[in-house]
């Protein structure tokens, strides 16, 4: 692709750095470049004119990828329940995934020599493989390969299967992972950090002919286009933050870039797909409308680090498209490049000591819709819709429709919301937003804002700056989502995970002033806090570690926190949830590690002690997240409700031992986009119906599905 040498793509956030959507060129690499000075904390973005959202013309999902495979380690299930529901997916493949060219079976004895060009066509023939089987197609179905034309005069390729209602499309940027540049080479971590030109890989039997080049600007403008072009309800990519990582004799590196726990390539990759999110949502805004998509991350090499989320019969069918993905030297596909990736293939993705196969983690585990209830009864679910805060209602009857999204504005913002009620009985919205999105470290950075609500329709105010507990920019990245709860005495606690894997916090003080930002003992854990208050008034946070759940507690009303770990109890998978019941005890629920199992422990009097006994231990179904009832009564003989994701994705309740679909039947395969649950699904108390099953779909929509009678 041409483009001017030496220019870095410097998206401009609005409220940070000028006019929201503009980007500039700045200085070539190896120049002096000015730092950014962020606002300071408790300044406030400015207050733009609400949009209005556009919704996309039918379901979408659109993933960008840095290689070959990321999808099928770090987001199946989801593509295959996707694809299953007959929602089209648009995969991008930002690298060629070249390597060096070396496609060694396992077991074979002598490494063969290096041939890019036609590793590359095996690895891609390795993807229409796979995707093929997920679409319900012979594996060596052909596909349609043309070229697509890309602003600035280069061009991707584009296969396009299309089997028995389902459709997926495959796009090939084929950015080489080595270009070469004098002193070294260029790749795409470098060409986000420093800037300068990348070259494409040249494939023989492609339909995009030559190769081409790429810059920071035409790469943001081309994953923008692709945006734009597809009009996604859903964007999934990899994690932009991967969390700081010692490495030694017991956390060996591997793959992982020095000093962080994934590949260097997912990071740039998902921070250019950040980027081309903003630019595009921003640039549609300024017309007075917006693009109606949701987002989600998944992380990477995290899933060596952590516990394995995935039940064992769902590791089993990613390994299988894995080992369909890497082939078979000896099959006979017709492609002369090769019939896949062959050292993914034949089983090796379960002999991996590294387990990426086992787990399917979230960067923000606790996205999803935060579902409460307006002053005049009405339901209310926020989200975050084109990288915007946003707030839809519907009237608690049957039948009733859900208004059109209301912009609250805020972006860039990550798909995790924390919200509490205020004393004066508005909510408090708080996100993690991208406060930069920059190769130079110093401007690439992230910040904890708060939005004070009015009414539905009522006037905007700004959203305020909070800031980070990391001085460091770098570490800063690494913070995440808010998690929030009010006390009694009217104060709102806020808590952070940090770059140290433990927790910050900030406390809002009754008549509005905050606290300083303060690291509490304890840790490590991982991301996604629970934070709920018992009976006494006191204010507990859980988060899943290594090999315990950790909780930090208040001993009496007011009181600081103190850690401890749960011992005695199951180790969790992934982030628990926690509420208070009706009788004021707590609630705690998570998963257990390699299995579906989940966990449900209570805390009947924290201020006599701290002594929690099992509720239940169900079955359940699925992975990912959990969410409780709040409120929810604690009889004898009936085991607590919760919703969770099926393995399919589909939202469903668990109560009395059993999963449910919405409705109160029994739980079966669902068809449709509005099904599959995006992000962690909530409960909400309804009234003689039983409680509500909130949820967001493929859609980029809310749903709420009374969940049958009981439980409530």
């Amino acid at each position: 692709m041409g483009s001017a040498a030496g220019a870095l793509a410097s998206f401009t956030v609005a409220g940070c750095r000028g006019a929201a959507g503009a980007a500039t060129t700045a200085p070539p690499s190896g120049a002096s470049r000015p730092r950014v000075t962020p606002r300071p904390t408790g300044s406030t973005l400015p207050v733009a004119a609400p949009v209005a959202f556009v919704p996309a013309a039918a379901p979408l999902v659109m993933q960008v990828l840095a290689h070959p495979d990321d999808d099928l380690y770090f987001m199946n299930p989801d593509t295959l329940s996707t694809l299953e529901r007959g929602v089209p997916v648009v995969s991008v493949y930002v690298t060629s995934g070249d390597s060096f060219g070396v496609n060694r079976a396992p077991g074979q004895r002598h490494r063969p020599k290096g041939d890019i060009p036609a590793y590359v066509s095996a690895r891609q023939q390795g993807l229409r493989q796979a995707y093929a089987r997920m679409l319900g197609a012979t594996i060596f179905t052909p596909w349609v390969r043309t070229a697509l034309d890309l602003p600035g005069g280069g061009a991707a390729e584009v296969a396009t299967l299309v089997h028995d209602g389902r459709r997926a499309e495959l796009v090939f940027l084929r950015i080489d992972m080595h270009t070469p540049v004098s002193g070294g080479t260029l790749g795409i971590d470098k060409l986000w950090a420093k800037g300068g030109e990348v070259n494409t890989v040249p494939q023989p039997d492609s339909p995009v002919r030559g190769t081409h080049t790429f810059d920071p600007v035409s790469l943001t403008d081309a994953l923008a286009f692709l945006m734009d072009r597809y009009r996604p309800s859903l964007i999934r990519t990899l994690d932009p933050d991967p969390d700081i990582q010692v490495h030694d004799a017991s956390h060996p590196r591997g793959s992982d870039q020095g000093g962080y726990s994934d590949h260097r390539d997912h990071t740039a990759v998902a921070q250019f797909t950040w980027r081309a999110m903003a630019q595009w949502s921003d640039r549609t805004a300024a017309g007075g409308t917006a693009p109606s998509f949701l987002t989600e991350t998944y992380r990477g090499y995290y899933n060596q680090r952590w516990a394995h989320s995935l039940p064992q019969d769902v590791v089993r069918m990613k390994a299988g498209l894995l080992d369909v993905y890497g082939g078979n030297p000896a099959w006979a596909c017709g492609n002369p490049g090769g019939c896949g990736d062959y050292s993914v293939g034949q089983g090796a993705s379960l002999r991996d000591p590294r387990g990426w196969v086992r787990s399917t983690h979230y960067r923000y585990p606790t996205a999803g819709p935060r579902a409460g209830r307006a002053k005049d009864g009405r339901l209310v679910a926020y989200g975050v819709l084109g990288t915007r805060a946003v707030r839809w209602t519907v009237a608690d009857a049957p039948g009733a429709a859900w208004s059109a999204p209301e912009d609250l504005g805020g972006g860039p913002l990550v798909p995790a919301l924390g919200v509490a009620t205020g004393a004066d009985g508005h909510d408090l919205v708080f996100a993690l937003r991208f406060s930069g999105l920059d190769g130079d470290p110093g401007a690439d950075t992230r910040e904890i804002v708060m939005l004070e609500t009015s009414g539905a329709g009522g006037a905007r105010s700004a959203w305020r700056r909070l800031g980070n507990p990391e001085q460091d920019p770098v570490r800063g990245r690494r913070v995440g989502p808010p998690a929030v709860v009010a006390g009694r005495d009217g104060r709102i606690h806020l808590f952070v995970r940090n770059a140290s894997k433990g927790l910050s916090t900030r406390v809002r003080e009754a008549e509005g002033h905050w606290s300083p930002w303060r690291a509490l003992s304890g840790g490590q854990v991982q991301e996604g806090l629970a934070a709920a208050l018992d009976a006494q008034g006191l204010i507990h946070v859980f988060a899943a570690g290594f090999t315990a759940v950790h909780e930090w507690a208040q001993d009496t009303p007011g009181g600081e926190l103190r850690h401890r770990q749960l011992k005695g109890m199951a180790p969790p998978a992934e982030a628990p949830d926690a509420v208070a019941a009706a009788d004021g005890s707590l609630l705690l629920a998570y998963r257990e590690p390699d299995t579906a199992v989940l966990v449900v422990e209570r805390l009947a009097e924290a201020a006599g002690g701290h002594h929690w006994t099992p509720a239940a231990q169900l079955g359940g179904a699925g992975f990912g997240p959990v969410s409780l009832l709040a409120g929810q009564p604690v009889r004898a003989g009936e085991e607590p409700v919760l919703a969770v994701r099926g393995v399919s994705g589909d939202a469903h309740l668990v109560r009395d031992g059993l999963v449910v679909a919405p409705g109160g039947v029994p739980a079966a395969v669902h068809n449709g986009a509005g099904s599959f649950a995006v992000g962690r699904p909530a409960l909400l108390k309804a009234g003689a119906g039983g409680p509500l099953l909130v949820s967001l779909g493929l859609d980029a929509a809310p749903d709420a599905t009374p969940a049958g009678p009981g439980g409530s």
